[in-house]
């Protein structure tokens, strides 16, 4: 395994981290500008439709994944930059 990819795994970690806040915070206000009040339902709320319910897990999952791909690749990036070598 090349020295680059084992020392980007804690700057990995870390940048997962920081994504998971930012698109939770990001799918919030994504789901209060659909016009819902009330927090994202759970897929065991009994209260809430089949439609509400797999609608939000598909905005949540869509946003998860866009965010985490951006800064993944502003992580490899910056690293490259940093050290001359791609940590892939």
């Amino acid at each position: 395994m090349k020295a680059s990819k084992i020392a980007y795994k804690p700057v990995g970690m870390i940048l997962g981290a920081v994504s998971g806040i930012a698109a939770g915070a990001l799918f919030k206000q994504a789901w209060k500008m659909l016009g819902h009040d009330e927090d994202a339902p759970d897929a065991t709320d009994e209260d809430r439709t089949w439609n509400e319910v797999v609608l939000a897990a598909t905005l949540q999952g869509a946003i998860f994944a866009a965010v985490k791909a951006a800064v993944d690749r502003a992580g490899a990036t910056a690293t490259r930059g940093l050290t001359g070598t791609w940590p892939g």
